[in-house]
Order: C-alpha cells, then structure tokens, then sequence
C-alpha cells in the first residue's frame, strides 16, 4: 500500500497535478499574482485544500517578491493597552492573509531601532511602530517598506498614523475633577523625565505624554489651580523604588485629593498604594485612569476611567498599512478616533478639614 506524502512534503507540483494544471499557473493561485480564470482559481485551492499544502514561505518571497508577514514593534507588551492594540492588527491581517510578527521596545529607541533592523531582515512587507521617543526617528526615516504609526503621532513624519486626542481626553478628565472640587490633583504617569517638569514640554519626547500633560494643565488653569506642574510625577513604573514613591506621596501632608493616572497599569499600582496607606476611594482621594482595562470595572470602588478605542486603534492601522501593501498611494492619512469617559464610582468631592477630622 502506497503512503501518501507527508505534509511537509507537499509541493506546488503536487497542487497542480491534482488541480489538472501547469505548475506555474498552480504557482500563480498559490502566491497570490497573476491572473487565472475563477474555475482554474477554485480547482487549484481545492486541490490545495485536500492535499493539505502548505505553503513555502521563502520560496514564495522569492517568488513574488512578498514574505506575507508585516511586523509590529509596540513600547509594552505587558501593558494591556498594546495587548487589546496587537489583537485589532492581528485580527484584521488574518483576513488579509497576512502573519504578525511582534516585537517589544520597552520604551526604549535602541530595543526599537534593533527590533526594526531584526523585522526588516525577515523582509517584512510594512511595519507598525508605536515610537519610543520623538526626539530620535532617524531610523523611521530610513524604512523602504509602507509604515504605519500607532498611538503617538509624528508630526515631521508623513506617513500613515492612527490615534486618539489625547490632550483634549485629559482637558475633559481633570476638568470632570476640578468641577468636583478638587484643586490638589496629581498626574501621575510612567514616562521618565530628569528633572522637574516646570512646563519643559519640549523636553518630553513622547507625543502621547506631551499631549496628556499639556490638556492635563490647561484644565488646571482653567480652575484657577497655580503652579500645577508641580503635581506631575514621572517615572511611575512596576518597582519597588516606584511603589514607595507613591506611597511617599499619599502620606505626604500635602497629599493630592484626586490623581489621574497616564495608563492602568499605572492606575493598579496606585490603587495598592491607596489601599496599603489606609485611605479610601473616593472618600479619601478620587482616581481616573486612561485605559477600560478589565481590573477597572471589578474594583471596589469600580475605577473611571478614560475609555480609548484601543482595539480599533490597531484595526485602524493594519488596515492603512495592508491598504499601503495593495499599492493605494493616496497621500498619508491621519486618523483621530474619539474617546469616551466612563462615569464609576472613584470620583468624588474633596474632604474639608471637618470632614477630615471627624
């Protein structure tokens, strides 16, 4: 009795005898180009189909010139924002056909530079970056295949970018604070920046950063508070070192009555804080955060938070970019989505002194 082949042994010359039709035009339906008549297109992925063909991927990227593959570089792939971003890219390349291939920067330009030169060497088709850092894209420049931004815009760069308003999302956050009565209102955010804030925007190298920041002031001017940049904390990120940090400031005398935190898992690390110094949400102190991550909504008090689009975000983009891929060379699009807030149950008005002592 005669073994069928094994799968890894399966060839287009296999398709096409089975198929009834020349390699090469088995080849053509297989890869992707050319042209076949619809009858001839259908046999052959039939054929396909029951042979179990599995396709060679280098053969066909020598082929057509293709790898079907684009890679993702994101800054965190523990933060669940990227995590719910990746899913809408993944999602919307596998109805294209197309493999993800991902890489984490850490928020670091040279992890993102390298990951780039590791990606390219793979021959991806395009790239999704959600860039480190503003302040060095010398290495975005020098990319020859289609690129699509995520997240964090640059504006010297014209190429594809998808994000949210991210200053007018923090402009309606802490607004929602200060008409709650607050004037002690912290920002509290992972970035890193050496030295006091003290309105150095310009020293700020991460779009996303930059933009919270700057609505996160311009509704503290609107109240009236002064001097509020004293009340943005950098460097908030998963330590030790970090976590006493916040536990330095809530037990400050001057503790802030209500934070807003730049992503969830900022937001958690505060909410231990809070819990570990004895002080209670909303009665002692109010929190918002940027992201609905699933914690979120389970808390007690449930969190409010600033809900972005983050799967649509990345859908956004693997479109642009499979939309790139196709040979659409319309000039580069910009696409802002909208974020909404989600009124819970962690804001509330400040305690006066009487409160406070009682």
């Amino acid at each position: 009795m005669k073994r069928p082949p094994k799968i890894s042994s399966i060839t287009v010359s296999d398709v096409a005898r089975e198929a009834k039709v020349s390699k090469a035009t088995a080849a053509r339906v297989l890869g992707g180009y050319g042209r076949v008549s619809q009858a001839v297109h259908v046999a052959v992925l039939e054929a396909a189909k029951a042979l179990d063909y599995r396709p060679n991927e280098l053969a066909r990227s020598m082929t057509t010139g293709r790898s079907g593959s684009i890679g993702v570089v994101v800054g965190d792939i523990e933060n669940p924002f990227f995590s719910l971003a990746v899913r809408g890219i993944s999602d919307i390349a596998r109805l294209s056909g197309i493999n993800v291939i991902l890489a984490n920067s850490g928020e670091e330009v040279e992890a993102e530079r390298n990951a780039i030169r590791v990606l390219l060497a793979k021959q991806v088709d395009g790239l999704i970056v959600t860039p480190a850092q503003a302040g060095d894209i010398a290495h975005l420049r020098e990319i020859s295949c289609p690129l699509t931004l995520l997240d964090r815009a640059l504006p010297e760069l014209d190429v594809d970018t998808v994000t949210v308003d991210d200053r007018d999302a923090a402009l309606r956050a802490t607004r929602m604070l200060t008409e709650a009565g607050h004037r002690r209102i912290a920002y509290v955010t992972a970035a890193v920046l050496s030295g006091d804030f003290r309105g150095a925007a310009s020293r700020i190298n991460t779009s996303t950063v930059r933009e919270r920041i700057l609505g996160f002031l311009e509704a503290c001017r609107e109240a009236g508070i002064e001097d509020a940049e004293r009340n943005i904390r950098f460097g908030s990120r998963r330590s030790e070192r970090s976590h006493a940090s916040l536990v330095q400031l809530l037990r400050s005398a001057d503790r802030p009555t209500a934070i807003l935190a730049s992503d969830s898992v900022v937001a958690l690390d505060l909410f231990k804080a809070i819990r570990e110094c004895g002080l209670g949400i909303p009665r002692d102190i109010s929190l918002v955060t940027f992201h609905d991550a699933d914690w979120t909504s389970v808390t007690t008090p449930p969190i409010t938070v600033i809900d972005q689009p983050v799967y649509a975000l990345g859908k956004s983009a693997a479109e642009l970019l499979i939309r790139r891929l196709k040979g659409d060379d319309r000039p580069p699009e910009r696409i802002v989505l909208p974020t909404t807030i989600i009124e819970r149950m962690s804001v509330g008005g400040p305690l006066t002194q009487s409160d406070d002592r009682s």
